[in-house]
């Protein structure tokens, strides 16, 4: 019984349906399945499947939205109950993401923290708009093992470059990871400024991710 709720906590993920995911996530802490598994086992491989589906160009960015909007029905549910237990995810790492001054675009961003989340990572979104130095205060401030910094415009491109600048001059640079991203970038970009690496999408921001910290898949 519990194997069929976790393939159908899987499916409503891979649907895009907040309420099936939602009324998922009611049944299993009525029927006593561990909201950390209920997570782990059931919604987190139904987001995999969506974003890898994405990357193959067999999912496109509606229902990447509708995908995420069913993940947070489904954990908005399940994280009250996984800590009154006094249970909680494994981090893989601390991610400190946003788009950068000057922009406002966050779709992409919002993809690549949502990915991130599912792999376990814990997430600080800055939001859009971001100055360079506020990426270096937050990474400070929570210990950040990776910067993400998105950019869709080449006119503010360059202000991933300054967010480089910022964590070296914070003297953070030897121990946080700097990803770029954005429809501008790539790894010649990456490399030009000093960061660690470029990711197109969420699912390469995973495994990017995991490489830098040296995280097994």
């Amino acid at each position: 019984m519990t194997a069929e709720l976790f393939t159908a906590m899987r499916q409503s993920i891979v649907d895009g349906e907040a309420g099936a995911a939602g009324d998922l996530a009611r049944q299993a802490l009525a029927t006593g399945v561990s909201p950390l598994d209920a997570i782990e086992r059931g919604y987190v491989p139904g987001l995999t499947a969506v974003g890898e589906a994405f990357s193959a160009g067999d999912m496109f960015l509606p229902d990447m939205m509708l995908a995420a909007r069913a993940m947070k029905a489904a954990v908005e549910i399940l994280e009250p109950a996984l800590k009154a237990s006094g249970g909680q995810r494994q981090i893989a790492g601390r991610v400190v993401i946003g788009t950068i001054k000057g922009d406002i675009h966050e779709i992409g961003k919002n993809m690549v923290a949502m990915m991130l989340a599912s792999a376990g990572f814990e997430i600080h979104d800055l939001g859009v708009d971001v100055p360079a130095e506020r990426f270096a205060e937050k990474a400070a401030e929570v210990d950040a093992d990776i910067v993400g910094v998105s950019a869709l415009l080449t006119t503010t491109m360059a202000g991933q470059r300054n967010v480089v600048q910022a964590i070296v001059a914070a003297g953070l640079r030897s121990r946080v990871k700097i990803i770029v991203g954005g429809a501008p970038a790539t790894q010649g970009w990456a490399d030009e400024i000093g960061a660690d690496g470029y990711s197109e999408d969420g699912v390469a921001s995973v495994a990017l991710a995991r490489q830098l910290l040296g995280i097994s898949a």
